[in-house]
């Protein structure tokens, strides 16, 4: 089954699962016009500040309306370079931060697959208003397994294919990443690989967040993760100049 999307439902997500900052950002606002009517100080600044409020404002919500509504990533189309044949009998794994989007459009484009599905959202770890409020509404795989970062409870070498989908950020520890790494390392197959796409601490990422984009990590950091855990191979392709796709093979 493939989930159809709504019309800037990633974008209208993004306005919903941070409404906090928004509440905050228009209050902050409020009170700068006021005190400008109120104690008329320097319309220059004042302009200035404005401006500023309203590229802070306006900018994430038009790239995320680029990233997640105009550019075809949940379509999956990106997919096909990384797969010849999506009939093939895969053991796939997909593993979330406990907002699930992609699980029942991985099926759709691999029907014959045996997908597991594992979510490692720790509500004591990962406690961002945006993560909780999203698990309220995000859809939930069957068989949806949650679990702890430092173990994925799978054979060795047993998977084709591990996602790792606007996740893996969610770990902020270095040391727990490498430790998740690992295990994604132990679980794939010889000629499997983990896909992995993750916005980047870089200059296209801050011209569009501005401070938010330190949630996120470069590529050297990634880079480090995976060869600390064992990877050989760490490929990046750009989907749009605010997405990375990741390739990496044991």
């Amino acid at each position: 089954m493939e989930i159809k999307r709504r019309k800037f439902q990633g974008v209208l997500n993004i306005l919903s699962f941070n409404r906090h900052f928004y509440v905050i950002g228009l209050s902050v606002l409020a009170l700068i016009i006021a005190s400008h009517v109120v104690f008329k100080w320097d319309d220059i600044l004042f302009w200035i500040i404005m401006t500023s409020f309203t590229y802070g404002f306006t900018m994430p919500l038009i790239v995320s309306a680029y990233v997640y509504d105009f550019s075809g990533y949940y379509h999956f189309g990106w997919l096909k370079k990384y797969f010849t044949n999506t009939d093939d009998s895969l053991q796939i794994l997909n593993i979330n931060a406990g907002f699930d989007e992609t699980s029942f459009s991985i099926q759709h484009h691999f029907p014959n697959a045996t997908i597991n599905v594992f979510d490692f959202y720790n509500p004591q770890q990962h406690t961002e208003p945006a993560i909780v409020r999203a698990r309220k509404v995000s859809m939930v795989f069957p068989n949806t397994q949650v679990i702890n970062t430092n173990h994925i409870p799978l054979p060795d070498k047993s998977i084709d294919v591990i996602f790792l989908l606007s996740a893996a950020h969610e770990i902020r520890l270095p040391e727990e990443k490498i430790q998740f790494l690992i295990e994604c390392c132990r679980v794939c197959k010889p000629t499997g690989q983990v896909i992995m796409v993750e916005h980047l601490r870089d200059f296209p990422n801050f011209m569009a967040f501005s401070i938010g984009f330190t949630h996120f990590f470069s590529k050297s950091v990634w880079k480090k993760s995976f060869l600390s855990a064992g990877f050989t191979s760490f490929e990046e392709t750009k989907f749009t100049p605010f997405m990375s796709i990741f390739k990496s093979c044991p």
